[in-house]
């Protein structure tokens, strides 16, 4: 039986989300808590909608797990999902918070089902740096950014295009994206950019942010990206921007009929003819 689960966690204490030997990670952590409350000697294994890098945060991970159809009954009498979030988020550390578990529809993959993941990335570049409390999840950067700019650099990234300048090679993998919005707007003393997009190949977010940053320090022009863009190979002027000042917000799927269409479709684009296992492509 397949169970979605709904997650945030801080990402400063954690190596990313993939699981990796002698490393604290966000998927790890998991796996020990289900292992721990369904007594399992095995820990079950996890998917997720995007898997986040070291020091990257999430306030609308998606997640799903495939669990033994009689794991309610085996927890007690009268036993069901409430029960089961409540022991799962007590046996949680405090930086992974669980949102919600429940039984997902038919047809559910937290990778493949989703329509769009939605990131936001904040720099802060006030002379004096960020507030305090907001400096886990905000970078501070030591020169104005001309934030209209930035937008209208964005603008020229839109639609389908083969990202590979702004991400790293994985073989036999498409870097062929679809971004839906780029663009960046100040909050008092802070620029914060979203981006939202089909999927995401690795570090891709965060190289398009090290792109805009050039454009809105004043190093070149709107035009440039796109030409950054078209020549399909990485560029040592787009520098690719700290992790700890991106957060996964939101990840968006269809209706319940269209889950499973959605799946097949997303397999078939990314090259990946099989329902995915334990090693999902990164996106960050």
């Amino acid at each position: 039986m397949r169970w979605r689960l709904d997650l945030s966690y801080d990402g400063t204490g954690f190596h990313g989300w993939a699981a990796q030997p002698g490393l604290r990670t966000v998927e790890a952590e998991l796996e020990l808590a289900l292992s721990r409350v369904l007594r399992s000697v095995e820990a079950p294994r996890l998917t997720c909608a995007g898997r986040t890098d070291t020091g990257v945060h999430a306030r609308g991970q998606v997640a799903h797990v495939d669990l033994p159809a009689g794991v309610l009954d085996a927890l007690g009498p009268d036993s069901d999902a409430d029960q089961l979030a409540r022991r799962l988020s007590r046996a949680l550390p405090d930086d992974i918070r669980l949102g919600g578990l429940r039984p997902a529809p038919d047809g559910f993959d937290a990778r493949f089902s989703a329509l769009r993941r939605r990131y936001v990335y904040r720099l802060c570049d006030a002379p004096a740096g960020p507030d305090p409390l907001a400096r886990r999840h905000v970078v501070h950067h030591r020169r104005a950014l001309d934030v209209p700019a930035m937008t209208a650099a964005g603008r020229g990234l839109l639609g389908e295009h083969d990202f590979a300048a702004f991400c790293r090679k994985r073989e036999g993998a498409t870097s062929v994206r679809t971004l839906l919005e780029l663009s960046s707007a100040r909050v008092a003393d802070v620029v914060e950019t979203t981006v939202v997009a089909d999927a995401f190949c690795r570090s891709m977010v965060r190289a398009l942010l090290g792109g805009l940053v050039a454009v809105g320090e004043g190093r070149h022009d709107a035009q440039w990206l796109t030409g950054v863009l078209e020549g399909r190979r990485r560029q040592p002027q787009v520098t690719v921007m700290p992790a700890r000042g991106l957060t996964l917000e939101e990840v968006v799927y269809p209706d319940t009929a269209g889950l499973a269409v959605r799946a097949s479709q997303s397999r078939r684009r990314r090259g990946e003819g099989l329902p995915e296992m334990s090693t999902p492509a990164p996106e960050r």
